[in-house]
C-alpha cells in the first residue's frame, strides 16, 4: 500500500485504510470491537497518507528510484512513517485499554521494524516492476532464469546453515546472506538487488516461523535484514545510476555525433552553393568543346572520302571532355553525399589532386592561383575519403575567400603535404598570401559559429577539426601572418576509430 500511495498519490491511503480492517477482521481475526478496528486503521492510514504527501509534493521523490536520492528519501520517509504510526497506535491502544505500560516496550520495537522492513523490502520491488513491466521482454526474463534459480539456491542454503546453527542462533551466520544479495545488485543493479532482497526477506520469514522462534529473536533476525536490505538497495541503485550515465553519454555521443553530421553536410551545402557558379562555368567549357568536336566529326563523316582518322580524334577528344565533366559532377555528388563515415585506404596526393579539381572552378573564377606540392610517393592514410577531402576544400576555400575580401589580384594558394617520422603521420597544409588572421579571431577560429564573413556560418573550421580529431589527428593556425597565412593539419599513420 505504501508503494501505490507513493506511485499514485495520498488518495491510495483510502485503499491501506480498508486493507487494516480486512486483515484485522478476516487474516489475525482479533476478538476486539468495530470502533478499535477501525480507530487501527485510520492511525495507520492517516500516519502513512501524511508522509507519503510530504514524500510526493515537498520532497519530490521519483517512484522509479533512479537515483540514490530516491532510495534515500524512499527509506526515510518508509521509517518516518512507522515511527509515526507505530507512537500513534501505542498511545491509541493504551487509551483503549488494549495495552498497558508494561507492554509499551515489547510492542513497540516488532511493531516498528516489522513496518520499516516491509517497506525496505516490497516498496522498492513493487515500484521498479510498475516501472519496467512494459520494457521487460520474454527473452529477457528467460535469459536470466538460470541465474535466478542460482540465487534462490544460494539463499536457501545460507538459510539452511543459519538455520542448522546452534551457535546464538545463527546470528553469526546472517552474514552469509549478503554475499547473494550484493552480487545480485553489483550485476543487475537495484533491480537485482531488489529480487534477492524479497527472496530473502520471504526466506527468513517462513523460516522463523517454521522453526519456532520466539518474537524476540525474531526481531533480532529482521533488524539485521533491515540492514541488509539498506546494503543492498544502496549498492544497487549505484550501480544502477552508473549503468544510467553511462547509457546517458553513449546516446548523448550518438545524438553528438548525428548532430555534428548534420552540421557537416550543412557545412558541404553550404561550400558548395559558393561554388556552383563557378562549377557551371568548368562544367560548360568542356561540354562547348564536346559538342564543337561533335559537330566538326559530324561534317567528316558526312562529306565524301572524309577523314576517318582526323573524326576518330575528333571523337576520342571528346570522350576525353565528358568524361572530364562526369568526373566533376560525380565528385560534387560524393563531396555532398550525407552517410556514416566510411574509412578505407586512401592515397593522399589523388585525395588532394581531387580536392583542388573541386576548388579549381572557384578559385579560377576569383582570379586565384591553386598549386598543390605533395610527393608522388606520399604515404597512405587511413579514414573517411570525403570527410578529409572536405577538410582540405574547407581550407582551401577560406583562403580564396580571404583573398578575394582583400581584393589582392595576384592571389595564391598552395597545398602542401610532407610525411614525418616520429610520430609517423602526415602533414598537410594550406598556405595562402591573403591577409593574414587577427589575433583576437585566431584565439576562437576552431569554436563553432566564429567567423570574419558577413554570410558565413562559421561552421568550417570546427567541422575539420572535429573530422581531424575523429581520425587521431589535430589542426590548427601554423601562421597567421598577413601574406603568409598558412593552415595545418596532421594525421597519423595508422587505423582511426572514425
Amino acid at each position: 500500500m505504501f508503494a501505490l500511495m507513493v506511485f499514485a498519490g495520498p488518495r491510495a491511503g483510502f485503499v491501506l485504510f480498508g486493507g487494516v480492517v480486512i486483515a484485522e477482521v478476516l487474516v489475525l481475526q482479533h476478538e476486539v470491537e468495530w470502533p478499535i478496528i477501525i480507530g487501527i486503521a485510520a492511525v495507520t492510514s492517516l500516519s502513512y497518507t501524511a508522509v507519503t504527501a510530504l514524500a510526493r509534493q515537498i520532497l519530490q521523490i521519483d517512484s522509479g528510484l533512479f537515483h540514490l536520492r530516491d532510495v534515500l528519501m524512499l527509506l526515510a520517509v518508509g521509517f518516518a512513517g512507522a515511527v509515526i504510526d507505530t507512537v500513534l497506535l501505542t498511545l491509541f491502544l493504551l487509551a483503549v485499554g488494549q495495552l498497558d505500560f508494561r507492554d509499551i516496550v515489547q510492542v513497540f520495537s516488532p511493531l516498528l521494524i516489522g513496518d520499516t522492513i516491509g517497506i525496505a523490502v516490497v516498496t522498492p520491488l513493487l515500484l521498479r516492476f510498475v516501472f519496467r513491466q512494459r520494457s521487460i521482454a520474454l527473452r529477457d526474463l528467460l535469459s536470466i532464469f538460470p541465474e535466478g534459480i542460482l540465487y534462490l539456491v544460494i539463499i536457501g542454503a545460507a538459510l539452511w546453515a543459519i538455520n542448522g546453527s546452534e551457535n546464538l542462533h545463527g546470528f553469526r551466520l546472517f552474514y552469509l546472506l549478503f554475499v547473494p544479495v550484493v552480487i545480485a545488485a553489483v550485476r543487475h543493479g537495484l533491480d537485482g538487488a531488489c529480487f534477492s532482497l524479497a527472496i530473502t526477506q520471504f526466506g527468513l520469514i517462513g523460516l522463523l516461523r517454521l522453526s519456532g522462534y520466539d518474537a524476540a529473536e525474531f526481531t533480532e533476525f529482521q533488524a539485521q535484514m533491515l540492514v541488509l536490505t539498506v546494503t543492498g538497495l544502496i549498492v544497487g541503485v549505484v550501480v544502477s545510476e552508473r549503468e544510467n550515465s553511462d547509457r546517458l553519454a553513449r546516446d548523448a555521443q550518438a545524438r553528438l555525433m548525428e548532430k555534428q553530421a548534420g552540421a557537416a553536410h550543412a557545412a558541404r551545402l553550404n561550400l558548395v552553393s559558393g561554388m556552383a557558379s563557378a562549377l557551371a562555368h568548368e562544367i560548360t567549357q568542356p561540354m562547348t568543346a564536346a559538342r564543337a568536336l561533335a559537330r566538326s566529326a559530324q561534317h567528316i563523316l558526312r562529306t565524301p572520302d572524309g577523314d576517318l582518322i582526323r573524326a576518330e580524334g575528333h571523337l576520342t577528344t571528346l570522350l576525353a571532355h565528358i568524361d572530364h565533366a562526369g568526373a566533376i559532377v560525380r565528385r560534387m555528388r560524393d563531396f555532398m553525399r550525407r552517410g556514416r563515415p566510411h574509412v578505407s585506404t586512401i592515397d593522399t596526393r589523388r585525395m588532394l589532386e581531387d580536392a583542388l579539381t573541386l576548388a579549381f572552378a572557384e578559385a579560377s573564377a576569383k582570379h586565384v592561383r591553386l598549386e598543390l606540392d605533395a610527393p608522388d610517393k606520399l604515404s597512405s592514410i587511413h579514414g573517411d575519403y570525403v570527410q578529409l577531402e572536405q577538410v582540405v576544400l574547407n581550407l582551401v576555400h577560406n583562403a580564396v575567400e580571404a583573398i578575394t575580401g582583400a581584393g589582392l589580384s595576384d592571389g595564391r594558394v598552395r597545398v602542401m603535404a610532407r610525411q614525418e617520422a616520429a610520430p609517423p603521420r602526415v602533414e598537410i597544409g594550406v598556405l595562402d598570401n591573403g591577409p593574414g588572421v587577427e589575433d583576437e579571431l585566431a584565439a576562437r577560429l576552431f569554436d563553432p559559429l566564429a567567423t570574419s564573413k558577413q554570410d558565413g556560418l562559421g561552421l568550417g573550421l570546427s567541422i575539420s577539426a572535429s573530422i581531424v580529431e575523429a581520425h587521431g589527428g589535430r589542426v590548427w593556425l601554423h601562421s597567421g601572418d598577413a601574406g603568409k597565412t598558412e593552415f595545418r593539419f596532421s594525421l597519423p599513420l595508422g587505423l582511426p576509430q572514425v
